[in-house]
């Protein structure tokens, strides 16, 4: 499978994204161990348990996708309710007890002999937490990979947000049997603000001002074009600052790490393909069915990292498996982008069209 077709249009880094994503990964750990000083410094930077300088990267990644954003597209999208089903049905009503499963069956019944029991509960513990969060922010550069219909992206998104306000809580609560769950507010709504509000913000005064002084035409077939490479560069210099911060865990449980990736990894594909073929038997355009399929193959990990340090504290098996979501995501979502581009033929070709049920 060509990564050519993946990544069509991206620019320098994208024919080779998957190598790129390799060596930054490697870069982040070596600069986390031989400059320990850099990710010091910038871990300055972290307000309600999401770093500023990640934020700002992810903002970069997003900004291009949000100036293909017009209003009258979001209207479009909210008449359109068999994705906004697809994804919200995936994420809410399987997703957290698929997790549940594959965590306790592999971690709490198959690596029995390699993990103490209280540990295996908290690395469950943390990937139900993983699996109670959608992803909020990269999804965005996952939908702009396969050409997904920005506005949709962005209804699915705020969405789920508005249904993970309330539902949060008693599934975790609920798969846990954990009474003292909160959500951290300010974490979520920092990161709304950062990665759906300002970023929105920012591409709709772009494009107006631009279509108002230069035209349409120039808005659409120049100045966004400048941006091909910005989402791939931003998520490759992300990687790199993610990975300088997890350096030391990375190092230091080799081997649970790889333990606690093996449901994680499974789940990702499972719902992945749950939603994708759903999207596929319902006739649902590509542009639609691919970001929905997407954002439940992806973690909302800032949420679920916060929760699993105030929960269960800083050091604890729950922080770690919230971290291996970290670690394995981004080469995870680089493969299901690639069989999202390779099966775009099995799909309504062109924009999503209004759906009759």
């Amino acid at each position: 499978m060509s990564d050519t077709s993946t990544h069509d249009g991206l620019g320098f880094f994208g024919k080779y994204l998957t190598i790129w994503v390799a060596l930054c990964m490697i870069l982040g750990v070596a600069i986390g161990q031989w400059l320990p000083q850099v990710p010091a410094f910038l871990g300055q930077f972290e307000f309600a348990q999401v770093s500023i300088p990640v934020a700002i990267l992810i903002w970069l990644m997003i900004y291009p996708m949000m100036l293909k954003v017009d209003f009258s597209s979001i209207v479009r999208a909210l008449k359109m309710p068999k994705g906004l089903t697809i994804t919200c049905s995936t994420n809410w009503l399987i997703k957290p007890f698929t997790m549940f499963f594959f965590a306790w069956l592999f971690l709490g019944v198959v690596f029995r002999p390699f993990i103490p029991e209280d540990l295996a509960r908290e690395y469950i513990a943390g990937a139900v937490l993983l699996g109670a969060a959608p992803c909020t922010a990269m999804v965005f550069v996952w939908s702009h990979l396969t050409k997904g219909n920005p506005a949709y992206t962005l209804v699915q998104v705020a969405v789920n947000n508005m249904i993970l306000l309330v539902a949060f809580t008693p599934i975790v609560v609920l798969l846990l049997g954990i009474s003292d769950v909160f959500v951290p507010f300010d974490t979520l709504l920092l990161s709304v603000g950062l990665f759906i509000v300002v970023p929105l913000a920012a591409g709709w005064i772009s494009r107006v001002q631009i279509v108002k002084r230069k035209g349409l035409d120039y808005f659409e077939n120049v100045f966004v074009k400048k941006f091909d490479g910005i989402t791939t560069g931003g998520l490759l210099l992300t990687l790199i600052v993610l990975f300088s911060f997890q350096g030391d865990v990375i190092l230091s449980n080799p081997a649970h790490i790889a333990l606690i990736a093996v449901p994680l990894v499974i789940q990702t594909f499972v719902i992945f393909w749950i939603a994708y073929l759903w999207a596929k038997a319902w006739h649902v355009s590509h542009d639609v069915a691919a970001p929905a399929a997407l954002i439940g193959a992806s973690n909302f990990f800032e949420l679920a990292v916060a929760v699993a340090i105030s929960l269960f504290g800083l050091t604890s098996g729950a922080a770690l498996a919230t971290v291996v979501g970290v670690l394995v995501e981004v080469p995870l979502m680089l493969t299901l982008v690639k069989i999202a581009n390779a099966t775009r033929h099995w799909f309504v070709p062109g924009e999503a069209k209004v759906e009759a049920w």
